[in-house]
């Protein structure tokens, strides 16, 4: 069920329909009426999550802040939980202050819902971090899935039943509206078209739900078998299968091995290549797209040219899920199917090299990362954001094979990741690894990068001294360390020491762009804190220059939010206006939350003279933002802010002043980027034809087409195949009704995309 689009949440849209449970939607509304953490406890399949997020969209209407689901199954580091909260709730751990207090401060005032889902591989992380949410936001209420409970002081635990089954004297219609019986018909009209519950198959059918036990994953499996068996036959398979495992007994076999036999009859079943590709997916961690699955699992008799086929015979079989996200098709396995297919693959003696090719795959795609990140940002962070969990996961299995040569190459690579979306996350790892093994001087640098961003200049020193250490014979390293190292010193007050650095970082500057780029921030920032604003705007109007030509929107982005201040400083609000409105655009495409709060509070200072309500509600909006992200105001802006501050309070009145505060803080974070855009509606992508004929990975190819470029070279710029390009061309040029690429490109051009 989709949420309403002004209703605040992240609960997902059901791909199937919902059967049944009644009395337990019932249950849980009771529980959570009267307690402020419920857990949902069963085995597995026995369908906790769907219950769990089926009552919280029946229940979030009653929450000013929404209904929210962390999906906990993914996370192999219970270390890592309390980031997968974070993150989920939207918001960003780019402050100093640890995750755990950036959930404290942010949820205390709160009125949410929170869900839980699979708890039970972190259950000790997850009992403490519940226990801290309980205590600290009396407005949250916390809905858990688990396989035993959080024993968590206040719980109430909920059992999940399996579904229900007929007593065997009903009449045939009753029969067809209970539940599990219910579940398999919907489940097999789905697969076949045409199935329904018939006075001639209705005892095989039953039969098949009661030796399934009523639980839902294993009806599932077996209703899709449908298109190829008749209930009879599938009941008797299933009965030969549990005889084998009972000796006979009908009533000897556990819930879970019911479960655990329904699911290896699904997997017997497949064909060889089948096997072979189930198996190897379960190293991926969360979801995955085809091209993952081609690079990753691949090889030894399976053909990447068949891994479509493949991959949709297993979506058939209700073996694999889809789901899109961000207009890309990503798939994911069940935790249940997950658990099977690692045992699989263990018994192939292929996990060491599926594992392998995994690491190989992210490690390539992170290092070009790195080495493009700059120039291809929003790109990159788009393909992140679907693939964080894998990475996460990659990381974790790094570092506990003791792999650390690995693991701080792909924590380095990931800098801007780490800068624009997890800071605090990109810390935790860097000071873990960095503890325990040498790590060549980058590494330093990216730690002293994160230490900056946090203003903690104790820390930043102590990366980047290390990182000028071990940088000798590397300019460009050695250059953007001192000049990072003379941006910290700068943050203490040491203007000396800052001056210094910072000649040393020109003087061994090599002229590439990393340096330059660096070196400018530096001065910028420096004169900045200095006082010394005809320097500071210099540097930045050359910065802005330079990352222009380059396409680096991130440093462009900060330079004009320097050049932006200086100006202002000046007293020139009419010439700083445009640079902070052209940063908080790029701050906004980047999804950067410490720079768009930045900028929305120098929007403020704009407007105090002239319009001092819109101000003070910038200037809540500001602090709205940064506390979702944890954030602290830079030194060298604060004393803009606080001056316009004092004088839209002195304008306006305390009382005024602090209702547009609050007004500006209940803004959403679209809302508070148009008021200080000025925009009427939400800025929208423009579409990719007057009619919006083309889905946006289309567009985005048929952009790349009029640049010129090769398939292969587009399917680099996106991520994606060259076949997978092949194939969105094919599409463009069918839909639009032209038969070359020249065409193509004219018709972008003509229409202005």
């Amino acid at each position: 069920m989709a949420r309403p689009a002004d209703r605040p949440g992240n609960l997902p849209v059901a791909a199937t329909s919902f059967v049944g449970r009644r009395r337990e939607l019932a249950d849980v509304r009771a529980k959570l009426a009267a307690a402020r953490l419920v857990t949902l406890v069963g085995p597995g399949g026995v369908g906790k999550t769907r219950l769990a997020v089926r009552a919280a969209s029946g229940l979030a209407r009653a929450f000013p802040g929404g209904a929210w689901v962390v999906e906990l199954a993914e996370v192999r580091d219970p270390a890592l939980a309390v980031g997968a909260v974070v993150a989920a709730l939207d918001l960003r751990d780019q402050a100093s202050a640890s995750p755990e207090r950036l959930l404290r401060i942010y949820l205390r005032d709160k009125e949410l819902l929170l869900v839980v889902d699979n708890c039970e591989h972190v259950l000790d992380a997850v009992a403490g971090l519940v226990d801290d949410v309980i205590r600290s936001a009396p407005g949250v209420r916390v809905l858990a899935t688990s396989r035993e409970p959080l024993s968590v002081a206040g719980e109430h635990v909920l059992p999940v039943p399996p579904l229900r089954l007929p007593d065997g004297t009903e009449p045939l219609t009753h029969v067809r509206h209970t539940e599990a019986v219910s579940l398999f018909a919907e489940r097999a009209a789905a697969a076949t078209g045409t199935f329904e519950v018939t006075a001639a198959n209705v005892e095989a059918v039953v039969e098949v739900c009661r030796r399934l036990d009523g639980l839902p994953l294993a009806i599932e499996l077996a209703a899709v078998r449908t298109r190829a068996l008749s209930p009879e036959q599938i009941r008797d398979r299933l009965s030969d299968r549990f005889a084998l495992l009972t000796g006979g007994s009908r009533t000897a076999l556990p819930r879970q091995q019911a479960l655990h036999t329904t699911v290896e009859w699904s997997y017997d079943l497949l064909t060889p290549d089948e096997r072979t590709l189930l198996a190897r997916l379960c190293v991926f961690a969360g979801r995955f797209n085809l091209d993952d699955v081609e690079a990753v699992c691949c090889f030894g008799g399976v053909p990447a040219r068949r891994a479509l086929d493949l991959l949709s015979s297993l979506l058939d079989k209700s073996l694999v899920m889809k789901e899109d996200v961000a207009a890309v098709a990503c798939y994911r396995l069940h935790e249940t199917m997950r658990e099977y297919a690692r045992a699989q693959l263990r018994a192939t003696g292929e996990e060491d090299t599926t594992e392998g090719r995994c690491l190989s795959h992210y490690l390539s795609r992170c290092r070009t990362f790195a080495a493009e990140g700059r120039h291809r940002l929003v790109e990159w962070l788009r393909w992140m954001d679907v693939e964080a969990d894998n990475v996460r996961a990659v990381l974790v299995r790094c570092r506990d094979r003791g792999d650390l040569r690995h693991a701080v190459a792909l924590a380095d690579a990931l800098l801007w990741y780490w800068v624009t979306r997890a800071t605090a996350e990109g810390v935790r790892w860097l000071d873990e690894l960095l503890a325990r093994t040498p790590a060549p001087p980058w590494a330093y640098f990216a730690r002293g990068f994160l230490a900056v961003l946090q203003n903690d200049a104790a820390a930043a020193t102590a990366a980047l001294d290390q990182a000028v250490a071990l940088a000798a014979g590397q300019p460009e390293v050695l250059s953007q360390s001192l000049a990072m190292a003379s941006i910290a010193a700068s943050m203490t007050g040491d203007r000396v020491t800052a001056r210094r650095l910072l000649g040393e970082a020109r003087d061994v500057a090599p002229g590439d762009l990393g340096s330059t780029l660096m070196v400018l921030q530096a001065r910028a920032l420096n004169g900045l804190a200095d006082g010394d604003l005809d320097a500071a705007r210099a540097a930045a109007a050359e910065g802005v220059r330079r990352s222009r030509a380059a396409g680096d929107r991130y440093s462009l982005g900060m330079m004009l939010m320097n050049e932006g201040f200086a100006t202002l400083a000046t007293g020139d609000v009419p010439g700083s206006e445009p640079r902070f409105t052209e940063g908080l655009r790029i701050a906004h495409d980047l999804d950067d939350r410490v720079a768009q709060g930045y900028l929305l509070g120098a929007l403020g200072c704009c407007a105090a003279a002239r319009e001092p309500r819109l101000a003070a509600r910038l200037f809540g909006a500001m602090q709205h933002l940064r506390s979702e992200a944890g954030a602290t105001v830079n030194a060298g802006m604060a004393p803009v802010l606080t001056r316009a501050a004092s004088s839209v309070r002195a304008s306006l009145g305390p009382a005024t002043f602090d209702a547009e505060l609050e007004a500006g803080r209940r803004l959403s974070r679209a809302d508070a980027v148009r008021l200080a855009l000025r925009e009427t509606a939400p800025a929208a992508r423009p579409p990719a034809s007057a009619s919006g004929v083309l889905g946006r990975r289309e567009a985005d190819v048929a952009r790349l087409v009029t640049e010129g470029l090769s398939n292969k070279e587009i399917g680099a710029r996106l991520f994606i195949s060259e076949r997978t390009v092949e194939s969105h061309v094919r599409n463009i040029l069918t839909k639009l009704g032209f038969t070359s690429r020249t065409q193509i490109a004219g018709w972008v051009a003509a229409a202005g995309h």
